[in-house]
């Protein structure tokens, strides 16, 4: 069901932990109802330097989200919100069919976590990191 790059990354994933000094949080799903993913990333110089995310859901999230963090994890800003879901799909390999929806989560989280950054940044009078 699971290809073995889906497992190792469920059982071992990768940056996963809060970032209590995050630039950008981002969060998606519903965490009373099913898979729920909030993600957090770090900017230096305009790059990603750090893509961190909490989970709660099946291994298919879970790998999934991790896969996304390296995926984006030194993109620029512009890069980290051209990542797609299929990206992450391709990084995989292949998921069952009804676990698709769960690999749109992280993208989605790292979106909306670089959307808050812009906000932040933008707040501060575009004063860049």
């Amino acid at each position: 069901m699971y290809t073995d790059t889906i497992i190792e990354h469920f059982v071992n994933p990768r940056n996963l932990g809060e970032l209590p000094d995050a630039d950008g949080i981002g969060q998606m799903g519903d965490p009373s109802c099913g898979d729920f993913i909030r993600g957090y990333i770090k900017v230096k110089d305009g790059k990603l330097e750090k893509v961190n995310f909490l989970v709660q859901g099946c291994p298919a999230a879970i790998a999934t989200a991790s896969i996304m963090t390296e995926l984006a994890c030194g993109k620029t800003i512009t890069e980290g919100l051209a990542l797609t879901d299929e990206d992450v799909l391709d990084a995989i390999g292949i998921l069952p069919e009804e676990k698709v929806h769960c690999s749109n989560l992280g993208t989605s989280a790292l979106h909306l976590a670089i959307e808050d950054y812009l906000r932040r940044l933008w707040k501060r009078g575009g004063r860049n990191r």
